[in-house]
């Protein structure tokens, strides 16, 4: 068995790696202290990554990707996962669910946001339903022909930038054996729409610059031209192209646990204490030796749930597997890497507290851990009619 990357897939490492390292790590400390990104560093990250040929790498040839495989991606992401996400944002990796834009909206949409000429944002979670999809309470009614939708969308990544958003709301009830449970479908809401209004969101700790916003949609009329996939079909498009976002978050876990042990291994060696390196201390060392079989692991883990997609192999459970595990090991890692460093691991001079508060959203969004091993159990004891 070959665990070894190829020759194409070292050189997507190295390409990523050396534009994070050049064209992100500069603005970073900038962005963590005003909390947003300029539009011309937005712009000019963007432009760079189109030149580059990365843009949109997550969508196939046929629509103007780069037509990367799901394990080719993740490599993508992992060295992102090293950069400030407000910044990398720019990076350009549009939904993959845009793949179901049908007629019209390929031309309207899907092109537009391959070619970066236009920005989406997904919205989902509500104030009152988070990982319970089915309990939203957004939902669209018909009248004359149209949907008028209303309710409220928070928590949405990317919406301050967003030319459009892909939007899941309500649209319907049916009786089931446990209870009645909402069909769901989705659109696509310009910004600008009537009705529809994109504001500001929360302040976090985690993730400086990446705003959340909140979406209000009052009476907000759209045609059924704007309906992505079927009528009450937003459940199979959710399955059809979100699964993958979990292995994202999972391999930029990764990325960033591999920036925190590289300043923690450098400071251990460095940092004398006593007439010696402090890594030379086995209450460091072993911490040292833990951090990197843990981020080593959770790598392998993200990588072979990746490959399973790629093979039409079931991956549901592999995928929440690495994104639970790598979620948690980075804040297991982050905290060791702030105990290492002592009382500088908590000032802003250094970037390792950023690091720590950051990881602490990954084990929520996405998917939270309880959700994860939820599925995990779910997918081990049905076949066993448990």
């Amino acid at each position: 068995m070959h665990f070894g990357l190829s020759d194409e897939q070292e050189m997507i490492v190295s390409t990523v790696r050396d534009f994070v390292e050049r064209e992100i790590y500069p603005h970073e400390e900038a962005v963590e202290c005003t909390g947003a990104v300029p539009p011309a560093v937005a712009e000019a990250i963007k432009a760079k990554t189109i030149a580059l040929g990365f843009y949109a790498c997550n969508f196939p040839e046929s629509v103007g990707g780069a037509g990367l495989s799901h394990l080719d991606f993740a490599l993508v992401e992992r060295e992102l996962g090293r950069g400030s996400m407000a910044l990398t944002h720019f990076f350009g990796r549009p939904q993959n669910i845009l793949m179901a834009c049908e007629g019209a909206q390929i031309e309207r949409y899907l092109l537009p946001a391959v070619r970066g000429e236009r920005m989406d944002a997904l919205a989902m979670t509500e104030p009152g339903a988070g990982s319970d999809v089915r309990g939203m309470s957004c939902a669209a009614r018909r009248d004359g022909g149209d949907w008028v939708l209303n309710g409220t969308k928070h928590f949405i990544s990317g919406a301050d930038h967003a030319d459009f958003v892909i939007v899941f709301v309500a649209t319907g009830e049916d009786d089931t054996p446990k209870g009645r449970k909402k069909r769901i479908t989705t659109f696509l809401v310009d910004r600008g729409t009537p009705g529809f209004t994109i504001r500001e969101g929360y302040r976090s700790v985690s993730h400086r610059g990446y705003r959340n916003m909140i979406l209000e949609f009052d009476d907000c009329r759209l045609p059924d031209a704007q309906v992505l996939g079927e009528v009450d079909g937003g459940f199979a498009v959710m399955n059809e192209w979100l699964h993958a976002t979990r292995i994202t978050v999972a391999t930029m876990c990764v990325g960033r646990a591999r920036r925190c042990f590289d300043l923690a291994l450098a400071y251990a060696a460095e940092r004398k204490q006593f007439g010696q390196a402090i890594g030379k201390f086995q209450g460091v060392g072993f911490q040292i030796a833990d951090m990197v079989t843990e981020i080593d692991a959770a790598d392998w883990l993200t990588l072979a749930a990746a490959w399973r997609l790629d093979q039409g192999l079931p991956a549901n459970r592999e995928i929440a597997s690495a994104k639970l595990y790598a979620s948690e090991m980075l804040a297991r890692v982050t905290d060791a890497t702030v105990q290492i460093h002592g009382g500088m691991g908590l000032m802003d001079d250094l970037p390792v507290e950023r690091f720590w508060r950051d990881a602490r959203v990954e084990r929520i969004w996405d998917g939270t851990s309880e959700i994860q091993r939820h599925i995990i159990a779910r997918d081990l004891l049905r076949p066993l009619g448990a």
